[in-house]
């Protein structure tokens, strides 16, 4: 055997100084809240709601007392259309005959969240109708500073309790910050 040629080292890459290109992450941590609307928009679209927030925000469309006796189920639209839709509702037998003398007002404030005539017609099946959560929102426990004086009597004028509040708590911390 001839040993003429050398044997071949391994080829070496070329470093270099540039990291090699990397898929941003998803940037800073997110509340799960925010990623619903996009997580359930497949399953809600599947099932007849082009959005998700119809049945999310179904209270602030129609009002706390009717949405405690009905419930959107789905929108069926004409197929390749977005407009003159069916809205299929879900009704508490009791309350059947009420809600269907009330339903031009909740197509029309349907309408009205849609910005468009996304509903023309209405459908209602008796059924049970789970009960929106009520939301209670926490009184912020009153400052123990007194208002000062000049500020007090001013305030006293207010008749709106929720506007007197905010004023009362901003005479105080601006009064706080003299001394």
């Amino acid at each position: 055997m001839e040993r003429d040629a050398k044997p071949k080292a391994p080829a070496k890459r070329k470093a270099t100084s540039a990291r090699q290109y990397e898929r941003p992450r998803g940037g800073s941590a997110r509340a799960v809240g925010d990623l619903m609307p996009h997580i359930g928009r497949t399953a809600f679209r599947r099932f007849g709601f082009v959005q998700s927030s119809v049945v999310s925000r179904w209270p602030e469309i129609v009002g706390e007392r009717h949405a405690r006796v009905c419930a959107p189920e789905s929108i069926r639209f004409p197929p390749g259309e977005k407009s003159d839709g069916i809205l299929q509702l879900v009704v508490l037998p009791a309350h059947a005959p009420i809600i269907q003398h009330v339903i031009p007002e909740l197509m029309e404030r349907v309408n009205r969240f849609f910005g468009y005539k996304a509903v023309a017609k209405v459908k209602m099946r008796q059924g049970a109708v789970q009960a929106p959560p009520l939301e209670e929102k926490p009184k912020a426990p009153p400052s123990l500073k007194p208002i000062p004086m000049e500020l007090g009597d001013s305030l006293r004028d207010i008749g709106d309790p929720e506007l007197r509040a905010v004023l009362e708590g901003l005479a105080r911390s601006l009064g706080g910050q003299e001394t």
